[in-house]
């Protein structure tokens, strides 16, 4: 089934929506062509352009006839999203750009570049937003605290991915201070980790992922594709049974019911029995390891005591529990990040009870990289603005 056409916001006034091919698998638009009696070795044509020559415009397909260019521009498009405002840190490793969907409902997305490290190489990961706004009402995150507007389409996620790609492509990066390094020119990985819940819009980001991960599009493996939930019992053993192997990630901020209550109001929806419990079954079901993301909110949950009770909450996962930690971004709600004392001294009680983790450097600090941060500025400034 082919999915509801976007409606272009350049083309409002016409009664027929256009249909944004960015939400078409290959076959669905093998079937969208063979509607409008075109052949469907067209199909791989135009997913060629779209996803591997990075084209975002129908005049450049130029293996197709001209008649089904006119027709593709008149009845489809690529993806229409406009890039409202662009940052960059300092250092160039972190990118973010605030965009309007054709509704005018405004998202965030982000690129973060990494430099070759040791036999590691260049990363591009893309953080990619899957709903504007979210319901789920986190206290630390910028988002929670702007409620839920709506659901992204297939299309929209995948737009955030192809933009960067198309900078990568155009021009490609090098670390400051490491001369000789071969630039990056396309992404590696993607995390669903912006604005939004990803399982909560579940249809829409597995047709993203199967239509990036496709080898006749967009072509990047599953393993490089990363889905974080605050915690959808439901979806998460849904998603142990997708034919998908990416990866997952558990936002848990707290070892504690009653402390993960005060900050995620989802816990008191799926307490933490029932969210290990699903954990336990997608690692049966996968033999995949699940990363727990942990917001160190300096004061709240960096303390002693809680890096003991996260040791024994996860000690029944054993090798295939990884602990993610993150210092806090600043936001509206005044948490701080605690120091790196702090953060060592949480991190080797974990080490201690054999818990696997890491610590996420900080990035993009300066141009307010956190989700939902750059969205809050842009529309307190357009409140901001008089009207004449």
């Amino acid at each position: 089934m082919i999915p509801t056409p976007t409606t272009d916001m350049n083309t409002t006034q016409q009664t027929q929506p256009k249909t944004d091919l960015l939400t078409l698998t290959l076959p669905q638009l093998q079937e969208w062509l063979a509607a409008r009696g075109e052949a469907a070795f067209r199909a791989k044509q135009i997913y060629s352009w779209i996803y591997q020559q990075l084209v975002d415009n129908f005049a450049a397909m130029s293996n197709l006839p001209l008649k089904l260019r006119q027709r593709l521009e008149e009845e489809a498009c690529i993806g229409p999203l406009v890039v409202r405002s662009e940052m960059s840190s300092k250092d160039d490793r972190t990118r973010k750009i605030l965009l309007e969907l054709a509704d005018g409902k405004l998202i965030e997305s982000v690129l973060m570049l990494y430099p070759p490290l040791g036999e590691s190489s260049a990363r591009a990961t893309v953080c990619v937003s899957s709903q504007a706004g979210c319901a789920f009402g986190c206290t630390f995150c910028a988002t929670g605290q702007m409620g839920f507007d709506r659901h992204l389409q297939s299309g929209e996620i995948i737009a955030q991915v192809l933009h960067f790609a198309r900078e990568l492509r155009a021009t490609p990066w090098s670390a400051a201070g490491l001369p000789g390094s071969t630039p990056i020119d396309h992404i590696t990985n993607i995390v669903l980790m912006g604005m939004g819940e990803p399982l909560h819009n579940y249809d829409n980001v597995l047709q993203a992922l199967r239509i990036l991960n496709s080898a006749a599009g967009f072509n990047l493996g599953a393993r490089h594709m990363t889905v974080s939930t605050v915690g959808l019992v439901p979806a998460i053993r849904k998603l142990s049974q997708e034919q998908l192997q990416v990866n997952l990630a558990i936002s848990l901020h707290a070892p504690t019911n009653e402390a993960r209550s005060q900050t995620m109001p989802v816990n008191r929806k799926y307490p933490l029995e029932e969210l290990l419990a699903a954990c336990q079954d997608y690692i049966t079901a996968t033999r995949r390891q699940v990363t727990f993301e942990y917001v160190l909110l300096a004061g709240v949950n960096d303390t002693p005591e809680r890096a003991q009770q996260l040791a024994e909450l996860l000690a029944p996962l054993k090798q295939f529990a990884h602990v993610n930690c993150i210092p806090v971004n600043a936001t509206s709600a005044g948490y701080r990040p605690p120091g790196p004392d702090a953060i060592r001294a949480f991190r080797n009680i974990l080490f201690e009870r054999g818990i696997s983790n890491s610590v996420r450097a900080e990035r993009g600090d300066d141009i307010a990289a956190a989700c939902g941060q750059l969205r809050t500025r842009f529309e307190n400034r357009r409140k901001a603005i008089p009207v004449v």
